[in-house]
């Protein structure tokens, strides 16, 4: 049918209107004519100018203008028309992000070239896949032409083929007409309320009414009302996208700040808490309580406030608050979130399946250490839509588009996963592209894995041509997968490019070890870097995770025919790495599969609020070359480092890092006579640390360092406890004050905590300087020994 586009849009926001769902228009086709017909479009829906915005490179209408890379300014707002320009392009991430900011009854339009032509077309996002020493044609279109598919197998999506002047398909449903969704909610207040009326007749769902509700009990913490007091109480809010979880949270701020409470908001960007202090300042206002409404702060005549703070700078002063709102929980890393339970009165508001971050990562792995803190934890989980209807055909379409809600298999179909059951495969894209259940299987798996798995992660797995998969299957499902990336096999331009400032796509480990620590070889051997790493929850512990990345060193340690999975020769590597946010646990684990520490950067990572850790397995002789540099240049800074950029390094996670590197990295220990005569003072004698630390910084080194004497589950003269080991950090390694060391180790005293210094010494005098023939550290023990 010949297209008249004007007519075929008022049909759908007409459509969408009186079923307060959405529409998705697609205009494909030459460029120019894609925005000939949108102004077509934005003649006659009726949506105003203001509420309009276009997501693409040039200001090319009379609306708001955002480029893809800045479509996050969207999360927030909601818009009753959004186009998105994909001709140059299309970024995953935008693409959730413009879904999103959609209100009910709006109206989403994409400009895409041909369809037919689109998967096969490269655009900018295609260009931060290539990386190399891969190009840009090795880049493939698959998650474009999964995209399309789904555009034309979904209800509610018009596809109008402009080149050809026809309507593939006009998108309209045609459902009988229903009421607007929450227009005439009435909800009746709960009894015994302490929050003010005005504060439920906010609220547009029961839903939403019952979460408000849930925010009562923080008034309680530490309120020594007999009634129901707590020590510490937190709420948790989840839902999918548009079910008005974080009006509740508003809503519930302004009723504290009405009553002068001190109410601190975090969430990963300003933007995202929008709603927040949107609702908040609407309470106030309608309180005749509000003294001030702003954008990031609202202010009562009660003394009270909501206020917003970034999670770096929130996690510093929660205890002073009296309540503390966590919004979009699921886009902050764990560490975060457990910085956040210092709090006594807490909520933590979360998206489910959102594309700014996995909720996955929240409900599995924050929930399970939520539960085991000293919380009483309130959950409420708001189901009905606010912003459209339930069934909203766009958001089915970008729930499956963008595997938004991707789950690992059920736990029964896994449980009986070990070791000895599980089968190792590759996942070849061209086969997830085919197999929807296996693609959305490893991908929810991937999704665990990490805090903020996102739609790009997914265009990543099936498109770059670095990244390979590998899987442990258990009766054909996916209870295990690693997310593979080559790096590398660098040219020597491309290297000499690092080694003089220049960025290179991809690559991280060659990156760092080049332009941060001036190894310009370090890009010539081959490796492969383990991007993430994830087992079904319900069979952790059983060793799957170590034994798929055994299966990998198998595969690529120069198996050639028949080592990778299926019979296929494998291009051979000379070392795997990993690069993660370094805790203890994370570094034991990589430890025991033999990787061992080369790098800790210098700066907390923004998003994790932790340092890197960077860690080498060597598989050819090459690869050994370039970790043993590394590593032993990594023990000998080490002890500079802890008194300057690692001086706030947790002493845990020092303590890992120093047991994670090889061995053989530490530096010999060359301490003179005089040098063992004062640590010997100081273990058995008078002697005091604080007159020469050099020494005492060495020998401690050289503990942690060492296999046998530094190391749980080897033999030692007289290993110290965990207290002792924190004690050798914090003051010899990191150069703390007395003070603050016994304040944080729990010492009586400073004094206390010299007389603990030195003990902690003893076995180390023992085991380096006694049992190899020193006399002098005989001599001193000898003399001052009881």
């Amino acid at each position: 049918m010949e297209t008249d586009v004007a007519a075929l849009a008022t049909a759908l926001a007409d459509e969408a209107a009186e079923t307060d769902e959405r529409r998705l228009l697609v205009l494909a086709g030459d460029r120019e004519r894609g925005y000939d017909a949108l102004e077509s479009v934005l003649d006659v829906v009726p949506a105003p100018i203001t509420r309009t915005t276009l997501v693409g490179p040039e200001d090319r209408l009379r609306c708001e203008q955002v480029e893809q890379v800045h479509a996050g300014e969207l999360l927030g707002t909601t818009r009753d028309v959004v186009a998105l320009d994909a001709h140059d392009g299309l970024q995953p991430n935008a693409l959730g992000t413009v879904v999103g900011a959609v209100d009910g009854g709006g109206l989403l339009v994409v400009l895409t070239p041909p369809l037919e032509d689109w998967p096969d077309r490269h655009g900018a996002f295609d260009e931060s896949l290539a990386v190399p020493p891969s190009t840009l044609s090795d880049v493939t279109g698959r998650f474009r032409r999964r995209l399309v598919r789904t555009l034309r197998e979904h209800r509610g999506i018009a596809i109008v083929g402009l080149d050809d002047d026809r309507i593939e398909d006009d998108g309209l449903i045609e459902p009988a007409p229903r009421t607007v969704q929450n227009a005439d909610f009435e909800g009746e207040t709960p009894s015994d309320v302490r929050f003010p009326t005005a504060a439920y007749d906010a609220c547009l769902t029961a839903d939403q009414l019952e979460a408000v509700e849930a925010f009562e009990a923080l008034r309680e913490v530490n309120s020594g009302d007999e009634a129901g007091g707590a020590d510490a109480r937190a709420v948790v809010l989840e839902a999918d996208r548009g079910r008005g979880k974080s009006s509740a949270a508003g809503i519930a701020a302004g009723a504290f700040a009405a009553e002068g409470a001190d109410v601190l908001v975090t969430a990963p960007d300003a933007r995202n808490a929008a709603e927040v202090f949107d609702r908040a300042g609407d309470l106030c206002d309608r309180l005749d309580a509000a003294t001030t409404i702003a954008q990031r702060r609202v202010e009562t005549t009660a003394g009270g406030c909501v206020r917003y703070l970034e999670p770096a700078a929130a996690v510093e002063v929660v205890e002073e608050a009296d309540v503390v709102i966590v919004d979009e929980a699921a886009a902050l890393p764990v560490s975060r979130l457990e910085a956040c339970l210092a709090a006594d009165a807490v909520a933590f508001a979360t998206t489910i399946h959102g594309y700014e971050g996995a909720g996955r990562g929240f409900s599995v792995r924050f929930r399970d250490r939520l539960a085991d803190g000293d919380h009483e934890v309130i959950d409420r989980t708001l189901v009905e839509p606010i912003r459209y209807a339930p069934g909203d055909p766009l958001e089915v379409w970008a729930f499956r588009a963008l595997l938004l809600d991707a789950r690992p298999p059920a736990a029964q179909l896994v449980a009986d996963a070990d070791p000895e059951t599980v089968a190792y495969r590759r996942l070849e894209p061209d086969d997830l592209l085919a197999d929807e259940h296996r693609l959305r299987e490893a991908f929810g798996l991937l999704v665990l894995a990490h805090y903020r798995t996102e739609p790009n992660d997914l265009a990543r797995l099936l498109d770059a041509p670095n990244l390979e998969a590998r899987v442990l299957l258990q009766d054909g499902h996916v209870v295990s997968v690693a997310l593979l990336a080559r790096e590398g096999r660098l040219s020597p331009e491309t290297r000499c490019d690092m080694y003089e400032g220049g960025r290179v796509r991809g690559n991280m480990l060659p990156d760092v070890l080049t332009s941060q620590l001036r190894d310009e070889s370090a890009g010539e051997p081959a490796g492969l870097r383990v991007v993430r790493i994830a087992t079904h929850h319900a069979v952790r512990s059983r060793g799957l995770g170590s034994e798929l990345l055994e299966r990998v060193r198998e595969e690529f340690a120069g198996a050639g025919p028949g080592g990778r999975p299926g019979g296929d020769a494998v291009e051979p590597v000379d070392w795997l790495g990993t690069g993660f946010g370094a805790t203890p646990g994370l570094l034991e684990f990589w430890a025991e599969n033999g990787y061992r520490t080369v790098h800790l950067s210098t700066t907390r990572n923004d998003a994790s609020g932790e340092y890197s850790a960077l860690m080498l397995a060597p598989v050819t002789e090459a690869g050994r070359r370039l970790h043993d540099r590394h590593a032993a240049d990594f023990a000998r800074r080490f002890p500079a480092l802890s008194t300057d950029a690692l001086d706030d390094l947790e002493p845990d996670v020092a303590r890992a890092a120093l047991r994670s590197v090889d061995a053989d990295a530490a530096p010999e220990l060359a301490l003179t006579d005089r040098e063992w005569q004062i640590v010997a003072g100081a273990a058995y004698g008078p002697g005091l640390f604080d007159v020469d630390p050099g020494p005492f910084r060495r020998l401690a080194l050289r503990y942690f360092l060492d296999r046998d004497g530094g190391r749980e589950g080897h033999s030692s003269n007289a290993p110290l406890t965990p207290r002792e080991e924190r004690l050798l950090v914090l003051r010899v390694l990191q150069g703390w004050d007395w003070p603050s060391v016994a304040d944080r180790l729990e010492y009586p005293s400073a004094g206390q905590c010299m007389r603990a210094l030195g003990e902690a010494f003893e076995p180390l005098v023992d085991r380096y300087g006694i049992d190899r023939g020193v006399d002098v550290a005989l001599e001193v023990r000898d003399r001052f020994a009881d």
